[in-house]
């Protein structure tokens, strides 16, 4: 008796058709920029001391890649080593955007502080912000086969209720076929985050979110990414940084004395 090769068991690969990608590479305003290192430095004017911050990346909606400014909400706690991001406050910053603008990620400072690496808090943070910025990115990626198997093609009023009950799946058509393939869109979102540091640097990633429309199926990744700046040739104005003066002094609340349950967490 002869055996097929192992080869000759394996299933086909399901078809797929690429419509689109999620950037890999963060491209930013040089004005956006400057914007996030001048709310630092304001910052640490202001209140005699450098505290983490935290705001959001904002691009057009035509183009929700390009990070073109950042809006700094309402902070509700800011301490030399920990800021809070609560859901609340996402909604309501987004809510207050023009038309013209979307959330596409959100950037926060680790102050005076050299640590280059995202805490299990900024890791948290990170997906709360991408269940809020993941309509304004989404875009499809590929329409994907899904394979079934016992696939049962029915003709519409030539069967009878019984054979609703055979296969795993059951297609009804208007005219008789012989095969058939399904295939569902799977869209993707994206979030960008970004830390700076006063000293100057800056690390960042991207994560990731897919989903299929038809199966639900869900996967969330995330990539270190490299970032490059693009001069729009927009510059901060003295009257822009006086606005943001002001912002800072009503939106930014340090606290010396954070409540022991959240030192716990920290």
């Amino acid at each position: 008796m002869r055996f097929k090769t192992l080869s000759q068991f394996r299933r086909p690969e399901p078809l797929k058709s690429v419509l689109g990608n999620l950037p890999r590479t963060i491209s930013m305003a040089a004005y956006a920029k400057a914007k996030a290192f001048k709310i630092s430095e304001l910052v640490r004017d202001i209140f005699k001391e450098s505290y983490e911050w935290y705001g959001f990346t904002l691009a057009d909606p035509a183009r929700p890649e390009f990070i073109i400014d950042v809006g700094l909400p309402e902070n509700d706690m800011n301490l030399r080593d920990y800021t809070t991001l609560g859901a609340m406050r996402i909604a309501e910053f987004h809510e207050s955007l023009p038309k013209d603008r979307i959330v596409n990620g959100w950037i926060h400072s680790h102050g005076a502080l050299n640590y280059k690496l995202f805490s299990t808090t900024d890791e948290k943070n990170n997906r709360t912000v991408l269940d809020f910025v993941a309509a304004g990115t989404r875009m499809p990626l590929a329409k994907m086969e899904i394979p079934i198997q016992n696939l049962v093609l029915l003709e519409k009023g030539q069967f009878v209720e019984k054979e609703l009950a055979k296969g795993t799946v059951s297609l009804i058509t208007d005219k008789p076929i012989a095969e058939a393939k399904i295939l569902e869109t799977v869209y993707g979102s994206f979030c960008y985050s970004i830390i700076i540091g006063d000293s100057g640097w800056h690390i960042q990633k991207i994560y990731f979110r897919e989903r299929g429309a038809l199966t639900g199926d869900r996967s969330e990744t995330n990539i270190t990414a490299d970032i490059e700046f693009v001069d729009t040739l927009r510059t901060l104005t003295p009257d822009e940084i006086q606005t943001i003066a002001n912002e800072v002094k009503v939106k930014i609340q340090p606290n010396l004395n954070p409540p022991p349950e959240l030192i716990e967490r920290m």
